[in-house]
């Protein structure tokens, strides 16, 4: 399909949209138009007597209960903002050369340029209009060749940190390509159309409305519903227009690299997503988020780039010009997308405080690592203590070992109700504990009367954790706290798989098979042969916070 078949795809899906619009306005119209034609019979005397009087009353009183309801729903499709992205909005000022590529593409690619350039957490780039009567766009000043009606280029934060200045322009042509259908008034008109039913659903559904409001709003939502199932198919049609026109496009721009670069994408989306749940979440959850994730990417991309062979090559275009130079100050930048991130992530506080600080690479492994490893090993001998086991002990690996390696196993060779008494206990702490923070405040998008994104976090990470891998994690963090107390050990940051323990400058990752063995089966002999091979102490106390 070509630019132009694809673009007439569009546009015909379009006017099935506006169509669709134009019967529900005219059934809206329709009693009134019949009480109109009634009340003209009457007064010209050919339709008088018998029925007609009373045909005239009901179909009059029929038009306004209609009328008034049609306008009731109108209003509120007017009145709602369409739910938009979650973003960090770049000004021109704070980047010239990324405008001044943007622009140039959409002069090469004739179409018109965006109306501002948005950063988003995510390894994704898109359009998103931003036009809608509730909604502005801040900051959004008109310029050449850019119109009122222009959507907003939002560009995934790690592509400008990993990718070089000539893959990110070969990513975002056929992104920029799709202002040109977007400008046709019928897909602007029937884009508008949709969003704002969707908004219309997003009001007729929040929570904590007043019974004055709760049965109007259920007819609004009821009413954008079955306009939005009416409408559903034609919309994707001519998204998927929109789409294969902006692509045919911009194959004459970079087509060639383009292919190179969409290798790029994938890389940066798997070191992103292992960068959030590795590194990020740990610290996300003890109160502290990393202020340059989109730098701490690139370091863990380059370092899957060294551990993966499929990858090798790929650090050789470091000596590139990464894409980030076209910002005027990208550490401040990062800093406001690695906090959107851990709210969207987390449901973090939308500014720092005295429960929710920054912390830089360099102070990881002491502000987030040793801490977690002291906190989650607190955290065990309080349960421990709890559950009147030598609670005059001494906080030392030796307790825990103990008390595990006494359950008797079960037939099956798992751990009995020792380890799942401790475990179940450790799991309703964590809950209490999370329980008692505060909650995130919203975002302040969405609707004008709520926020239909929901409660925070928007996506969150890692499904709940079970009681068993919560007692293996606090075990390991026990161990962990011993051998830097007693073996010299230092915490450490790998930047694939998070929290790590460095002995002699090595990373040690042959621990978690010995405390599965302890936690799982009751069995001590591989963690103290370990314990003993390290120089680890487990009689020693340890220090906790």
């Amino acid at each position: 399909m070509g630019v132009e078949k694809g673009a007439q795809s569009a546009r015909s899906r379009a006017l099935a949209v506006l169509r669709i619009r134009g019967r529900a306005l005219a059934v809206a119209l329709l009693p009134a138009a019949v009480a109109v034609v009634l009340l003209v019979g009457g007064a010209t005397g050919h339709a008088v007597g018998g029925g007609w009087d009373t045909a005239r009353w009901v179909m009059t009183i029929v038009a306004v209960v209609v009328l008034l309801a049609a306008a009731a729903v109108g209003a509120v499709i007017v009145r709602a903002r369409p739910a938009t992205t979650p973003t960090v909005e770049v000004s021109e000022r704070s980047a010239p050369d990324l405008y001044r590529l943007v622009r140039d593409l959409a002069d090469r690619l004739e179409v018109p340029v965006p109306s501002a350039i948005a950063l988003t957490p995510d390894c994704d780039s898109w359009l998103e209009d931003r036009t809608h009567p509730a909604s502005s766009i801040p900051g959004a000043a008109p310029r050449r060749r850019r119109t009122a009606e222009a959507p907003v280029l939002v560009i995934g934060s790690p592509f400008l940190w990993w990718m070089r200045v000539a893959e990110l322009r070969a990513v975002l042509a056929p992104v920029v390509a799709g202002t040109g259908p977007s400008a046709h008034p019928d897909i602007a008109a029937a884009r508008r159309f949709v969003r704002g039913l969707d908004a219309a659903v997003a009001v007729a559904a929040a929570p904590d409305q007043g019974v004055l409001r709760r049965l109007p709003l259920r007819f609004v939502g009821w009413v954008s519903k079955l306009l939005l199932r009416s409408c559903r198919v034609h919309a994707a049609e001519m998204e998927r227009g929109v789409a294969t026109a902006a692509s045919e496009r911009a194959q004459t721009v970079d087509y060639g690299l383009r292919i190179v670069a969409q290798e790029q994408v994938g890389l940066a989306y798997a070191g992103w997503d292992r960068l959030l749940t590795r590194v990020a979440l740990p610290a996300w959850r003890m109160g502290r988020w990393p202020s340059r994730l989109d730098a701490g990417v690139v370091s863990a991309l380059t370092e899957l780039s060294r551990r993966d062979r499929l990858a090798e090559g790929f650090a050789s275009r470091l000596g590139e010009r990464p894409a980030c130079d076209l910002l005027e100050e990208p550490g401040t930048v990062d800093e406001a997308a690695s906090l959107l991130a851990a709210r969207l992530f987390h449901g973090g506080p939308a500014e720092p405080g005295p429960d929710w600080s920054p912390v830089d690479w360099a102070q990881y492994p002491e502000e987030v690592v040793d801490r977690k490893w002291r906190a989650d090993a607190a955290r065990l001998h309080r349960v421990l203590d709890t559950m009147a086991a030598r609670r005059s002990t001494a906080p030392t690996l030796t307790r825990v070992m103990d008390h595990l390696a006494t359950s008797n196993p079960t037939p099956e060779g798992n751990q009995s109700s020792a380890a799942e008494t401790l475990a179940a206990a450790i799991g309703a702490e964590v809950a209490r504990e999370e329980s008692a923070a505060p909650a995130p405040a919203p975002l302040g998008l969405g609707d004008a009367d709520g926020d239909p994104w929901g409660p925070l976090p928007l996506f969150p990470l890692q499904a709940p954790r079970t009681g068993r891998d919560l007692l293996a994690d606090h075990v390991t963090a026990m161990v962990c706290c011993a051998a830097v107390d007693t073996a010299g050990a230092v915490p450490g940051l790998d930047w694939l798989d998070g929290p790590a323990l460095l002995i002699d400058g090595e990373r040690r990752t042959d621990l978690g098979s010995h405390v599965l063995s302890l936690v799982e089966d009751g069995d001590a002999a591989p963690l103290r042969s370990w314990l003993a091979t390290v120089g680890v102490r487990p009689e020693k106390t340890v220090r906790l916070v």
